[in-house]
């Protein structure tokens, strides 16, 4: 995971960030921070956090939303189901959406975004309780950046997921 940077930060969504601004080049992923993350932030559907430049915080450099799911036993793939419970469902924290604006992709901003959205996902799971990572890639080349990061793709799908287990592992190194 990618260290934090002096010159970065995250923060929640607050209504300084100008998400009018902000351009991904997918085009619900931008709708989604334009129209949407306000009112799911007040409805508490989504937490929704920014990226920004410590000397720039209205600009929004990226951004992620966590919220709560859960999975079919059935679907967690056989080498993360040893570190479940076996219940019928699995209760999993989702990252829904991860973007990075176009201006500043290809800046490892993704990675950094990803690792706040894990220790966040981590740190809650105790409370919330919480036993794995699901994110839903958007395409192929997304999905391999999370299995890049050690997410395990479900069978036929984008759905990719990262036990509490592995996380502990990840964070004690």
């Amino acid at each position: 995971m990618a260290s934090p940077r002096p010159d970065l930060k995250v923060e929640a969504l607050a209504t300084h960030h100008d998400r009018d601004a902000f351009s991904c080049g997918v085009d619900s992923l931008d709708r989604y921070l334009r129209s949407q993350a306000g009112q799911d932030v007040r409805r508490r559907m989504n937490g929704v956090f920014i990226l920004v430049a410590a000397d720039a915080v209205e600009t929004v450099l990226g951004y992620y939303t966590l919220c709560a799911t859960s999975l079919p036993q059935g679907d967690v793939p056989a080498a993360a189901r040893k570190h479940v419970p076996r219940y019928p469902l699995v209760s999993a924290t989702l990252i829904g959406r991860l973007a990075v604006s176009r201006t500043r992709q290809g800046d490892g901003l993704g990675s950094l975004l990803l690792a706040d959205a894990v220790q966040r996902a981590y740190a809650s799971a105790e409370t919330v309780g919480s036993s794995m990572l699901v994110v839903d890639a958007l395409k192929e080349r997304a999905a391999a950046f999370y299995e890049s990061f050690g997410f395990q793709p479900l069978p036929e799908s984008l759905r990719l997921v990262l036990p509490m287990r592995s996380i502990e592992e990840l964070l004690a190194r």
